[in-house]
């Protein structure tokens, strides 16, 4: 037996001494009743793990079959029963009787099995909010002997759809077709298809389950944006900066060799004029990596419709980004979502929660600098009820050299473009206007 086990370590624990104060012969009544619940605990772990995997297992499919009003009927039943043996009561005895007839009656109603074979197919796991999300239930007879009229039921969300099912014949199939709503950005849960029998009363109520749960992503909606309309992804020549290296793609000037230089950056025709070597010298360049930071602080916003039309921004600029196949880094106070495909963002996006919180915008972009050293491009996306103030602090955080832009959301405003330092502050109203002021920004 392991040392691990429940009775190892319940013997351990009988062979240790009972914890004393600093004053020998005296047991601090708080010590003594710690080590006896936890002795006692070690004691009945194996029993509860066995009790409970019996209860799972055998009482509580048996149990969960009664609902609540059944459990009141029933204790209503035993109520009336004992107050009409103990006062003689035949009223509230007869009334007992007729209780527990209905709960009789009621258990012939969900008895019996059902054969279906039932497939849930969603045509697409993952739609843009306002797009169709279709899917189909197909269910066949999959037993021998015709099947009564039923109803299966399929969860969508917290919400639940029924459909009636006819007669079956053996073999026979019946298709129905649903749509889900896509209103808002949500993971929706579809499933499991369930079968209920239950009685008229609904005392007893039986469920089998046919399929597992499927998840919808309703992702944010997104507009495509041109590859110019970004105006700050580079190509592979990158965006050339006051560093110099001694290998690049950028030419900057001749210098004279040193030790250690690559002989292959030797200039030879300028080393034959001057008679000395000379290397070529280059400025260091940078493939573009954007960096968005994206506040989900709900006190910044002013509304739910901000807080969406800034969650759409952002993942409209990092799918363009992904599309052009340039490194891309997204951070929100929850932390970083995943960009290795459009996919994988999106889907992040989707289970992005705001609420309020002490880190603001400001904390968000320290903290993307630090965890992205190496971005040529940020974005800083914030809602109306950032001040410039705040704005003028982030963009402190954000190294020289590396363009920074702050995408403010205020629905219905005109897109607009500001300059506070060397940040740029784009105004954002409506989410077709992203291309616009994106290639305002790159005027």
């Amino acid at each position: 037996m392991s040392s691990g086990t429940p009775l190892n370590r319940l013997a351990d624990r009988l062979r240790q001494p009972f914890r004393r104060d600093a004053r020998p012969g005296r047991l601090r009544p708080s010590a003594v009743w710690e080590d006896a619940t936890s002795t006692a605990g070690l004691a009945l772990a194996p029993a509860w793990k066995k009790s409970r995997g019996l209860w799972l297992r055998y009482a509580w499919p048996v149990l969960s079959v009664v609902s609540v009003l059944g459990w009141s009927v029933l204790a209503a039943a035993i109520l009336l029963w004992t107050a009409g043996q103990a006062f003689g009561w035949q009223e509230a005895k007869a009334a007992a009787i007729a209780a527990f007839v209905l709960f009789v009656i009621a258990i012939g109603f969900i008895l019996g099995r059902s054969s279906y074979g039932v497939v849930l197919d969603l045509a697409r796991t993952r739609v843009a909010v306002g797009d169709s999300a279709v899917g189909s239930i197909a269910v066949s007879n999959t037993s021998a002997r015709p099947l009564l009229p039923a109803a299966l039921e399929l969860p969508v969300g917290a919400a639940t759809a029924i459909f009636h099912l006819p007669r079956m014949k053996p073999q026979q199939v019946h298709e129905d077709l649903f749509t889900i709503p896509t209103a808002r950005r949500a993971v929706i849960v579809v499933g499991p298809v369930r079968s209920v029998r239950a009685d008229p009363l609904h005392l007893l109520r039986r469920q089998v389950l046919w399929t597992e749960p499927e998840d919808l992503y309703v992702h944010p909606r997104t507009v495509a944006l041109a590859g110019s309309a970004a105006g700050f992804i580079r190509d592979l020549e990158g965006m050339p900066t006051t560093d110099l290296s001694s290998a690049d793609v950028s030419f900057h000037a001749l210098r004279d060799y040193v030790p250690g230089d690559d002989r292959r950056h030797i200039h030879w025709k300028t080393t034959a004029r001057t008679n000395k070597l000379m290397v070529r010298q280059f400025e260091e360049t940078r493939r573009a990596h954007l960096a968005i930071s994206l506040s989900i602080n709900t006190d910044e916003y002013g509304s739910e419709q901000e807080f969406e039309l800034a969650i759409s921004a952002a993942a409209s600029i990092g799918r363009q980004a992904i599309r052009d196949q340039r490194e891309l880094d997204i951070l929100t106070q929850a932390g970083p979502l995943r960009c290795q495909t459009g996919r994988t963002m999106l889907d992040d996006m989707t289970r992005i929660v705001g609420t309020p919180m002490r880190r603001t915008a400001v904390d968000l972009a320290r903290t993307l600098t630090d965890t992205v050293p190496n971005a040529s491009v940020v974005f800083i996306v914030v809602g109306s009820n950032v001040t410039p103030t705040q704005l003028r602090s982030a963009s402190a955080s954000v190294p020289m050299g590396v363009r920074s832009l702050a995408v403010r959301l205020q629905p219905g405003a005109a897109p607009a473009r500001a300059n506070i330092g060397d940040l740029t502050v784009l105004t954002l109203g409506d989410l077709s206007d992203l291309a616009i002021i994106l290639r305002k920004a790159a005027a």
